[in-house]
């Protein structure tokens, strides 16, 4: 009989504030949203509460991708997307919480996102070299563009001409043209990479910030001086370059932006610093070009003056003979507008820790100026407020999540308070809800436990003491010397009245709880006694103590593990086998197993009866940081460096469960003492807690699973820079925005299997009338149960209709073209009945781009494609004009609701107008 087990789910993640993404508003400018690793959250800065938070779904089996990208969307359609590290494109609705779309097209981590003005295109780039523009309502690629030779770093819609502006890491910037699709004007001269640019809020002028010092700075030509500029120089440009401008930071750019009104930019660094700069008005900017246009006269007098009259005359002679057309031209740059005269340095804000995004307010502060949200490296949010020469700290966001990594987790004895340590701070969670109940300041903490009662806490630092926390008060009562070496590990006695520790000060030391009075007060506080010390040949990294207290194992730098008996500490067992040092034991609750992890990759199990090794297995792709028995079971959950933690079945030596989610390093892991659940935590800062849920599985199945992942990730490809998407391709071309997943492979065989039931549905039907015109009697064929009592067209209909419209194209790319053949045979069909017209029309479009040369080399496919014409121009015109009476009716409604409402208020300006008459009538009455 197959056993089964019960499935680990991951049930909630907390503690990050901010990863790797940009920060957005939202329109309001109240909320702030963040990604918060593969989810997004939403904040309320000022009042330091989280509003909301969405769940990425996984897909296909596999954990989420981490999110690098946030867009928002128009503000009447509660829209963002978002983008993640595997190319994923989401679209959220804000107000239901849901995720609406999932847009499949980048092989590499997106790192760009922009909608256009009007809400209906976005544009993604990523790191596969390509620019994908998506239909947002018809929730499907248009197209991808493809000339760049890098990363994508940045992208901007110009509303004026319908373009796309985009730079790179090949240190250019194109402009492309959305209605030919190619590009019309690229840009070079950089000296590295562009990282950064921005639009200003009347389109007019473009800023681009790359390695250099300054900021390059562009003016957006109208289509009619674009067109003297073409009669010019004979190119048909859209930008102008009117210099550039120095920046204070000498760090790269990584992101610009102008406020809402236009009159400031932002321009952030990799370092810690953000650079202001005022927008000057007209006025202002002209009143700057005639002072510099008079400080360069004077300067050239000045020259002229203290130069000899007789090298001067021969200086204008020779400048007379080169001709007048250069100094014309150059007292024709000189009245034109510079970056330095419409842009001025402003203020600069220096944080304490490195910047890793920035979002300026959309509306504006009650004070004036501009306010706006720093997300920090150290997974943290602060909001300033900049004004001419003010820059204030309004407030901060840092209290739900670790400043670094967390280092060490434990659960209280009834499983209602989580621990988590970082460097010099300690915070104290409801494991349940995810909400940071306390924050207590102690030092690296590298190990933890709960004191009976769980009032107390002791943490064992990187400094070598043990810090004793009184959970309640928020604080730590007593810092104790406890070694001279880091305090690797710490195991509670089975009978509570202390605990062991271990250093790398080649100590083991025995502690016991006590209770002493403070001096002058008849308080007492609880503190820890040493009461003995058992001293090792090499450094200690872990202890623990067998459930029966009879056993103390002690795993060395050496790569072996030493057991001790406990009363007498006299030697027992030497468990050598590993080839690197053991990070981490643990014994199982019958006290007769143990299980060890490895730098070495392994794990392996004992037998502490005789000292036996009975599996070692292959446990992670990197360091085994922590193992741990469920209690009185075999199972065994181990978390290691490769970023997933793996369920094990200690009496059969087989990988039960694989448990993926976090973003980095998996450094520890504490399991409840029912093994009903487990919480993680991370390098990426993050806190996990997987739960134990009632549906069961079996072990070959989830070794399917694993293999069908593994054959996914060989289908899709690797992603990354190595991946260049524009590989093989002319610069300025244009592909399909799809990419094939198994998502869209599945949809091409639910298509091609109804179409062949459909087939032999219709052929069976057919034979029955043939028989039928011999034999009258005959009966017909039973219906197809798989049908669902669906004829041959509305099954197929329905097969067609049930694929995602990002996944069709991609889905009928794959069909072969006889089974395109027999779905535009259909297509004639839906259009007579009226079915689907906009499917019918969208599917016939891309079957016959699809298909194009082999429709003109096949005969017998002229018929349908002349029936399917006709029938397209008739249903579109239909639909064509349904919508015109639509919108006619629509626009007669809102001309009547403002008529009424107009009605409405001259009445009440009559009664308003009629009251102070009436009232000195009666007054005079």
């Amino acid at each position: 009989m197959v056993k089964a087990y019960l499935r680990y789910d991951l049930a909630s993640t907390f503690g990050v504030v901010a990863s790797n993404s940009n920060v957005v508003y939202d329109h309001s400018g109240k909320l702030i949203i963040t990604a918060s690793l593969e989810n997004i959250t939403i904040w309320n800065v000022k009042q330091g509460t989280l509003v909301k938070t969405l769940i990425t779904p996984a897909s296909s089996g596999r954990a989420p991708a981490e999110v690098t990208q946030i867009a928002v969307g128009r503000s009447d359609s509660h829209q963002i997307a978002v983008g993640h590290a595997d190319g994923m494109v989401r679209l959220w609705n804000l107000q239901s919480g849901t995720c609406d779309v999932t847009l499949s097209g980048h092989k590499g981590q997106v790192t760009a996102l922009k909608y256009n003005q009007q809400g209906g295109l976005l544009a993604s780039g990523a790191q596969d070299t390509d620019i994908i523009v998506w239909d947002v309502a018809a929730e499907s690629g248009l197209y991808r563009l493809r000339g760049h030779q890098d990363q994508i770093t940045d992208l901007a819609f110009l509303q004026q001409g319908n373009k796309l502006i985009s730079c790179s890491k090949d240190s250019h910037v194109r402009v492309w043209d959305l209605d030919t699709q190619h590009c019309s004007q690229t840009l070079v001269g950089y000296r590295g990479e562009v990282w950064a640019l921005a639009l200003d809020a009347t389109q007019s002028r473009l800023v681009t910030g790359s390695a250099d010092v300054d900021l390059q700075v562009y003016e957006v030509l109208s289509h009619e001086a674009a067109g003297k500029e073409a009669g010019i120089s004979g190119q048909h440009d859209t930008l102008k370059s009117m210099g550039s401008i120095r920046r204070q930071s000498t760090d790269r750019v990584t992101r610009l932006s102008f406020d809402q009104p236009g009159a400031t930019l932002a321009c952030q660094t990799t370092g810690k610093l953000l650079d202001f700069f005022k927008v000057r008005s007209e006025s202002e900017a002209q009143k700057h070009m005639r002072r510099r246009r008079k400080r360069k006269r004077e300067k050239i007098s000045k020259a002229q003056d203290a130069a000899d009259p007789a090298e001067v005359d021969s200086q204008a002679a020779s400048l007379a003979a080169e001709g007048g057309d250069d100094a014309a031209g150059k007292e024709e740059e000189d009245e034109k507008l510079t970056a330095a005269d419409e842009l001025a340095p402003m203020q600069t804000i220096r944080c304490k820790q490195k910047i890793r995004s920035f979002a300026l307010a959309p509306s504006q502060s009650a004070k004036g100026g501009v306010s706006l949200t720093i997300a920090l490296a150290n997974n943290s949010l602060e909001v300033w407020h900049i004004k001419d020469e003010d820059v204030s700290r309004l407030h901060g966001l840092d209290s739900p999540g670790h400043r670094s990594d967390i280092r060490t987790v434990a659960l209280s004895s009834d499983d209602s308070l989580l621990l988590s340590g970082s460097n010099n701070e300690v915070k104290i969670w409801n494991p349940r809800s995810g909400v940071c109940l306390r924050t207590i300041e102690a030092g690296y903490g590298l190990c933890a436990l709960f004191a009976p009662g769980n009032r107390h806490a002791v943490v064992g630092t990187k400094e070598g003491t043990l810090d004793v926390l009184d959970v309640g008060a928020s604080s730590r009562l007593q810092s104790v010397e406890a070694h001279a070496g880091a305090v690797w590990s710490l195991a509670a006695l089975p009978d509570n009245s202390g605990f062991v520790s271990g250093s790398a000060d080649k100590e083991v030391k025995f502690w016991e709880w006590a209770i002493v009075e403070q001096d002058g007060s008849q308080a007492r506080q609880l503190t820890v006694n040493n009461t003995r010390t058992l001293k090792m040949t090499d450094e200690v990294l872990c202890v623990r103590i067998s459930p029966n207290g009879k056993l103390l194992a002690v795993s060395l730098l050496d790569f072996t593990i030493k057991v001790f008996f406990t009363d007498s500490l006299k030697f027992f067992l030497s468990l050598y086998g590993h080839k690197l040092p053991v990070l981490s034991m643990d014994i199982s609750s019958d006290s007769t197993l143990l299980v060890s992890g490895a730098a070495d990759k392994n794990i392996k199990i004992w037998g502490l009866d005789f000292g036996d090794c009975h599996r070692s297995l292959f446990a992670h792709a990197d360091s085994v940081m922590q193992v741990a028995f469920v209690h009185n079971t075999h199972y065994v959950f181990t978390a290691g460096k490769d970023k997933v933690v793996k369920y094990w079945d200690a009496d059969k030596f087989e990988q039960l469960l694989t448990l993926e989610g976090h973003h980095g390093e998996v450094w520890c892991m504490a399991l409840s003492a029912h093994g009903d659940f487990l919480v993680t935590g991370s390098h990426d800062r993050s806190l996990r807690r997987w739960e134990r849920t009632d549906e069961p599985f079996f072990v070959e199945e989830e070794r399917e699973k694993r293999l069908e992942s593994l054959f996914e990730a060989d289908l899709e490809g690797p992603s990354g820079r190595n991946n260049k998407g524009g590989e093989g391709m002319q610069e300025g071309s244009v592909a399909p925005a799809g990419r094939k997943t198994l998502e869209t492979l599945g949809a091409a065989d639910s298509i091609a299997e109804a179409l062949e039931m459909a087939a032999n549905e219709r052929k069976s039907h057919e034979d029955y009338l043939k028989e039928r015109q011999g034999d009258p009697s005959t009966k017909p064929p039973p219906p197809n149960p798989l049908m669902m009592g669906l004829d041959a067209g509305g099954y197929v209909l329905k097969a067609v209709g049930s694929v995602k419209a990002a996944d069709l194209e991609q889905a009928l790319l794959v069909l072969p073209f006889t089974e395109a053949l027999r779905l535009l045979s259909y297509l004639c069909q839906w259009l007579k009945k009226g079915l689907q017209i906009e499917l019918c029309c969208r599917v016939s479009t891309l079957l016959v781009r699809l298909h194009h040369p082999q429709l003109l080399a096949t005969p017998a496919a002229r018929p349908t494609l002349i029936q399917l014409q006709s029938l397209l121009r008739q249903r579109v015109q239909g639909l064509k004009d349904t919508m015109g009476f639509n919108l006619a009716a629509l626009q007669h409604l809102k001309r009547s609701a403002k008529e009424r409402q107009a009605g409405l208020s001259m009445g009440r300006d009559d009664e308003s107008d009629a009251r102070p008459v009436k009232r000195r009538i009666e007054a005079s009455a």
